[in-house]
């Protein structure tokens, strides 16, 4: 059973690995999408947008702060100075002291000094404690406040910044749109230059068999004199000419399959099988796209994103008018304190809560708030004008596209025509050779025109797909 379940998994890795070598226009398209760093760039940015739109709301609501405190200070604050301190402190011995002084002048009074000398220490006692009960002890600081802020009007600002934030995720949504169809584009420009490149290839091949063969037939003709040593020269050149010209297609091939692994986010050197490689001739669409420039209008995304734009800067001017309109917030707090002041200088943490209403009324600025709208409206009619000016182009982009499509249907029907007549041409010019009676420059040019219009054909076929691409791309409607 562990045996059948290995090889189980192996013949489905094989598989795997096979059908990833494999890949059709789709897949390149899928996996360019996945692996394009630009647009997980492009998918943060809507993340980061999204977040930021989220927090813009948060300003509507009441915001609740707490902030604590604390202070060591090296002398404490003092109500009395150090004489009132000895004074009150000894107030019982001044009295005592005084009431002697009297005495001495009035026999009454010192008659009564001695029932009144008990008083001395409890005045003294008195005094102390009042002293005591005046020291604020305030070199252990303890403080600590909760305040909550509610915006009632804060001149249309949070509005404003509400619906720019919104703008911006839809502009963050545009720029992957957008960046997705340039992924795209790019990543079909790359398939079917492999694709063009491949078929090129084969038909360098093709051309150096046929000049190979006719070397080799040269070759015999001038060893039995019925051929000149020029006329094998000119093949041999000839041969040289096809073998440098394979050799270049099949650098470029292998510099266009390095881009399409780059594009989809393969290693470079990935043995690429292309599902389009390997046919003679390529399935075009009966039907082409027509031409609309009110759906690219309403479809492009370059145009989405300079919309959201203005709508944007729109808003700024409400943010930059807002600057010098009155703003109006409520207010509530808490605050707690050791020493507390509410009960005399005690240490001990009391506190009281506290509400009411803040306002600001910008009076005098010196027009600076004028000046901040009116460069806003600069900015916003900057922005409408460069939507005004990309319409425009895309007016004209659509209607290029549309001319290289018919332009590519034309140049493939001529195509598909030379490349009968030269068929026909190689045909005629190989039995001529064969019979002696056609010579071997005519075969060459034969065979080079042969090459000529089989390439031509090729690259008609590749430039009306790319010329469809185009039209779609134009459009807004590659996906």
């Amino acid at each position: 059973m562990k045996r059948f379940t290995s090889f189980l998994l192996l013949s489905l890795f094989t598989v795997g690995t096979y059908a990833q070598r494999i890949l059709n226009l789709d897949s390149c398209r899928a996996l360019a999408l996945t692996n394009n760093k630009e647009l997980r760039i492009g998918q943060e940015k809507i993340n980061a947008a999204h977040y930021q739109r989220k927090a813009a709301f948060t300003n509507y609501l009441p915001k609740i702060d707490v902030m604590g405190t604390y202070m060591h200070t090296q002398k404490e604050i003092s109500l009395l100075s150090d004489d009132q301190k000895q004074s009150i402190s000894h107030i019982g011995t001044s009295t005592s002291a005084a009431l002697k002084e009297m005495a001495a002048n009035n026999p009454i009074l010192s008659t009564l000094l001695p029932a009144l000398q008990p008083l001395e220490g409890g005045l003294n006692s008195m005094g102390q404690g009042l002293v005591d009960a005046l020291r604020t002890d305030t070199r252990n600081l303890y403080a600590g406040t909760a305040t909550l802020t509610q915006p009632l009007f804060m001149g249309g600002k949070i509005i404003a910044y509400n619906k720019i934030t919104k703008y911006a995720e839809q502009l963050a949504r545009s720029q992957h749109a957008t960046g997705m169809q340039e992924v795209i584009l790019n990543t079909d420009q790359a398939y079917w230059q492999v694709i063009s490149l491949t078929n090129k290839k084969k038909l360098a091949e093709s051309f150096l068999k046929l000049v190979q063969k006719l070397d080799e037939d040269v070759d015999k003709m001038v060893a039995e004199g019925v051929a000149t040593k020029a006329d094998g020269l000119s093949v041999k050149v000839k041969v040289n000419e096809a073998e440098m010209t394979l050799t270049q297609v099949d650098n470029g091939l292998s510099l266009s399959k390095m881009l399409l692994c780059q594009l989809c986010g393969l290693p470079l050197d990935t043995d690429l099988q292309l599902a389009d490689q390997d046919m003679e001739n390529l399935a075009l669409p009966a039907t082409y796209t027509e031409s609309n420039i009110d759906l690219a209008l309403a479809n492009r995304e370059e145009l989405k994103s300079l919309e959201l734009a203005s709508k944007i800067y729109q808003q700024k001017v409400n943010v930059a008018r807002s600057e010098f309109l009155p703003t109006v917030g409520l207010t509530a707090n808490y605050l707690v304190s050791n020493p507390s002041l509410l009960n005399g200088f005690e240490n001990k943490f009391r506190g009281m809560w506290g509400i009411g209403v803040v306002v600001k009324i910008p009076v005098f600025h010196w027009g600076e708030g004028i000046y901040k709208v009116k460069a806003a409206k600069a900015e916003a009619n900057i922005a409408r004008y460069q939507l005004e000016d990309v319409k425009e182009k895309v007016e004209l982009q659509v209607t290029q596209s549309s001319y290289k499509v018919n332009e590519a249907a034309k140049k493939l029907a001529m195509a598909e025509k030379n490349m009968e007549k030269a068929e026909e041409n190689l045909r005629y010019a190989t039995l001529g050779f064969k019979e002696g009676v056609i010579p071997t420059s005519n075969v060459l040019e034969a065979q080079t025109a042969w090459l000529s219009a089989q390439s031509g054909k090729i690259d008609a076929q590749i430039d009306l797909k790319m010329s469809e691409i185009y039209l779609n791309k134009s459009m807004g409607t590659l996906k």
